[in-house]
Order: C-alpha cells, then sequence, then structure tokens
C-alpha cells in the first residue's frame, strides 16, 4: 500500500498489524520485528490486561519482550471490565507516545474486533455498556439455552443470526445490545464500517498455518500452562472474583476451571473443555480475518521461522 495524503497533506502514519488464530506465534514475530525496524507494541489482546492472569493467557513475560516497550498488558485488575471502547481509548494513547518518539506502532494479538476498531477508526461515541442487560440475556442463555438466545437475534437480525452461531454466547448478546440500544440491526452498521477505508499506512499481516499443526500447538500449550501452575493460578482468580459476571470470569480457560472449582465437573473434564473451546476460538479467528482484502496470510509451513517471517514483513515497506 503506497502512502496517500490526506485533505491535511499529512501523509499516512504507519500501523502494522500482525494478528492471527492464538499459539501461532504472533508475540514472538511482533518482538523481533519491533527490534529490526525501531517499533513498540500494543496489544489486542483482550485478556492480556489483567494482572495476574498471566498462564493462562499466555501472556509475553519481562524476558520475552527483550526490551521492546509493550501496551495493553497488566493495566486492570480482574474486577474491572474492559471492552473495545476502552480499548481503543488505550490504544490512541498508546500511538500517540510510539509516533512521539520515531517508532513504529505493531498492533499484534488475537481479538479481531479491537483490531478492526482501531485499525479503521471506528467511531464508538459515549455509548455505554449495559452490564445489566448483558447479565440478563447470559442468565436467559443459562438457563433456557444458546440456542434460544440465538432465537431471539433471529427475531431482530436475522443476518447477524445466519453469520454468528448459537454457541458464539458472546457475539450473540453483543448484537442483542448494539439492537436494544440504537433500534438498529449490528449488522447492517457492521456492513458500513466494513466499508471504512484504513487511516493509517496499513500492513495488516495474519499468520497461520496447517490446521492439525495448530491444533496439536495449542494442545501442547495447554498442557504447559497446568503443568505451569494454571489450576492455582486460576483458583486464586475464581477466589477473587467468586460469581461476578465480569469480562475476566468469561476468558477461556478460567471458565472452564471455574466449572471444575464448582463441583461441575471434573479436572480432566475441563482441560478436556479448555483445549476444545481453544481449537474452536482459533478457528473463529481465522474466519474473522478472512474478511479483510488488504490481509497479508503468512503460512508458517512456509516460513518456519521467526526470523524469515520478520524479514518478509520488513520487505513490505
Amino acid at each position: 500500500m503506497s502512502s496517500e495524503k490526506s485533505p491535511d497533506s499529512d501523509i499516512k502514519k504507519k500501523l502494522i498489524i500482525i494478528a492471527g488464530p492464538t499459539a501461532v506465534g504472533k508475540s514472538e514475530c511482533a518482538v523481533a520485528l519491533a527490534e529490526k525496524i525501531g517499533g513498540a507494541v500494543i496489544s489486542a489482546d483482550s485478556m492480556q490486561v489483567y494482572r495476574g492472569m498471566d498462564i493462562g493467557t499466555a501472556k509475553i513475560t519481562p524476558e520475552e519482550m527483550q526490551g521492546v516497550e509493550h501496551f495493553g498488558i497488566d493495566i486492570l485488575d480482574p474486577e474491572e471490565n474492559y471492552d473495545v471502547t476502552e480499548f481503543v481509548k488505550m490504544a490512541h494513547a498508546a500511538l500517540d507516545k510510539i509516533y512521539s518518539e520515531g517508532k513504529v506502532p505493531i498492533l499484534c494479538g488475537g481479538t479481531g474486533f479491537y483490531i478492526q476498531a482501531l485499525a479503521y477508526d471506528i467511531d464508538f461515541g459515549e455509548e455505554k455498556v449495559d452490564y445489566d442487560y448483558r447479565k440478563k440475556l447470559s442468565d436467559f442463555a443459562e438457563t433456557n439455552g444458546n440456542e434460544a438466545l440465538h432465537e431471539k437475534l433471529s427475531e431482530v437480525d436475522p443476518e447477524s443470526a445466519k453469520a454468528i452461531p448459537s454457541g458464539n454466547v458472546k457475539r450473540v448478546i453483543r448484537a442483542l445490545e448494539y439492537y436494544k440500544n440504537h433500534g438498529e440491526k449490528i449488522s447492517s452498521h457492521n456492513l458500513e464500517e466494513h466499508q471504512k477505508k484504513s487511516p493509517y499506512d496499513l500492513r495488516f499481516f495474519v499468520l497461520t498455518d496447517e490446521r492439525q499443526k495448530l491444533y496439536d500447538r495449542i494442545d501442547a500449550r495447554v498442557d504447559k500452562m497446568m503443568e505451569a501452575g494454571f489450576l492455582s493460578e486460576a483458583r486464586r482468580i475464581y477466589d477473587l472474583l467468586g460469581d461476578r459476571d465480569c469480562t475476566a470470569a468469561k476468558a477461556i480457560g478460567y471458565r472452564e476451571l471455574f466449572s471444575y472449582f464448582k463441583g461441575e465437573c471434573t479436572l480432566e473434564t475441563a482441560v478436556s473443555k479448555i483445549k476444545q473451546d481453544t481449537r474452536h476460538f482459533a478457528k473463529r479467528q481465522l474466519t474473522w480475518f478472512r474478511r479483510y482484502p488488504e490481509v497479508i496470510w503468512i503460512d508458517r509451513g512456509t516460513y518456519p521461522k521467526t526470523s524469515e517471517i520478520v524479514d518478509f514483513m520488513a520487505d513490505q515497506f
């Protein structure tokens, strides 16, 4: 993508995105690229914002950062809620600082909605999240089943209902909440937003791999998490949150172990469910990123070494 000039004759500022499914190696690539081109990393992960949730979110460690400045990690306590509006505020402040230092921002993570919001400058205005309504819908799904909740969405926004599987309760609730707040289908809103052009000189990289290799890495990562003490970490978060309906409690890995702590399943079942839910999440992540024609796909089968990926990325400028 060549740089264009805005009406104010300012050259578009560079923004690099390194996205992709969980366990594909995004963080390592982001650090290596930042070292090569003089960059800083903004996390686009909805759960790594929480302090103390380290093992279960595969959070990058200070040692792994190798001195590269990171934003959006360890900025909230688990009791606090976090959403796309808060992310955009954080990310814009980080961008201002990174640009002022003459560095290149690298947005790294797998939360597609967050990436879309920042990269395409989606305006969320001053809209407030209706946590009471979200809890009401969540309780309805628990009592009546996900399909019943999905049917509610079908009645008001059939296009979204076709696009969002009933098992993705979070997105179903978000779509219903949007309709309640605006009297407009979120599918119509998303169509308008998807047609927006990025205000940045954008390089949108998505890492991928052969599906079975990716799933094997996910399973191995979960096993390593358990060996590293994830059970104790999750227990501490569970004791802290109790039955609160907050963002952190919905994190993959933690929510499955919470069910174990409540006596609803065995530990073996919980771990198996973590692997299954993570694999399903990875599949949804890839589906989300396929909607963008400007994405530059990088297959780890073709570029198995991080250094090869970083060299390829750097050549795109």
